[in-house]
């Protein structure tokens, strides 16, 4: 069942009013380049199609490249997916994208990954949200983490990712949220850590709650906040550039502190259609610090080329809701 393999595609091609993408994020090992790069499909009656959406971190510039919907092909089996004459798996991209505002060639691959834990009752990271089928959308961490080797070819720029970091993640379904926080980082600066937090405007039975999956992997073990773990939003504050949130669990508390720095515009689904305008920074930075409830540090460190999004919205959201 793909249910059980969300990293699939999860859709039906002849759908109305439905998008799937997937976000593969490359930092070099220097912390000089960083691109991510979402192919996905938006099928929509006015104008279904395939795409790839390419983020430079540390311009901020964006492109989105359109392609016909029979230039998108999947593979049932295994996460592979084309887009044009490009390949994205859990092993490798090869990418060959010829637009006019951007050329990009060359092959990238993965290697030594972590996994996001798995169970019968909690296939990925949503646990058991992952079997409700009138989600807006679904979300899942494909790989925690992993080692990058290769290069592109940028513009006729050589960009080299050899001994970097990855991360790859996706989403599906109707809608992106009416709002949200996003934030994810692998490129601490003392040890091979990995976070991940999303806090987003969920609606439920005609109403709405603010959902939470977060996770900080260190030393081989995920601490994990999240709704269905009971964790809860102990504090939320953002002052335009400095996004502060504290989560606790019923072991632990996480504690981000996060500072918002360059942003590119990316589009994002509505009813399947791939026209809202979001910002989104991996050039930003994060300082995280984990202890247990009595105060004993586990964990502290800060990362830099961190993904965040700020959809401001949730910040009333979460007031509402008592947190």
């Amino acid at each position: 069942m793909k249910i059980f393999k969300p990293e699939l595609f999860q859709g039906n091609l002849s759908s109305e009013n439905y998008f799937e993408g997937w976000y593969f994020k490359h930092v070099s090992r220097n912390l000089d380049n960083v691109y991510s790069f979402i192919p996905g499909v938006s099928l929509n009656p006015r104008n279904p199609h395939a795409f790839i959406q390419v983020i430079n971190g540390v311009s901020g510039s964006t492109q989105y490249i359109e392609y016909p919907l029979s230039a998108f092909r999947h593979d049932k089996r295994i996460l592979k997916i084309q887009i044009g004459e490009s390949e994205f798996t859990r092993d490798k991209i090869v990418l060959d994208i010829h637009a006019p505002e951007i050329k990009i060639s060359g092959q990238l691959v993965y290697s030594a990954a972590i996994r996001y834990p798995a169970s019968f009752f909690s296939p990925g990271i949503m646990g058991w949200y992952s079997f409700i089928p009138f989600m807006e959308c679904k979300h899942a961490v494909v790989s925690v983490s992993h080692r990058i080797d290769g290069s592109l070819l940028v513009n006729n720029r050589l960009v080299s990712f050899s001994g970097g970091k990855g991360y790859v993640e996706k989403d599906w379904g109707r809608s992106f949220p009416e709002s949200w926080i996003w934030l994810h980082s692998n490129n601490f600066q003392h040890s091979d850590a990995c976070v991940m937090m999303s806090i987003a405007k969920i609606p439920w039975l005609g109403s709405f709650f603010p959902g939470l999956i977060a996770f900080l992997y260190v030393d081989g073990r995920f601490y994990c906040f999240c709704t269905y773990n009971k964790s809860e939003i102990v504090q939320l504050d953002y002052d335009g550039q400095i996004l502060q949130i504290v989560l606790r669990n019923q072991r632990n508390e996480l504690v981000l502190k996060a500072t918002l720095n360059k942003s590119g515009i990316l589009l994002a689904p509505v009813s399947g259609k791939m026209e809202r305008h979001i910002k989104e920074s991996i050039d930003s930075e994060v300082e995280v610090a984990l202890t247990d409830l009595h105060g004993n540090e586990i964990y502290h460190d800060t990362a830099a080329r961190t993904g965040l999004e700020v959809i401001e919205g949730i910040f009333n959201v979460v007031k509402m809701k008592g947190k």
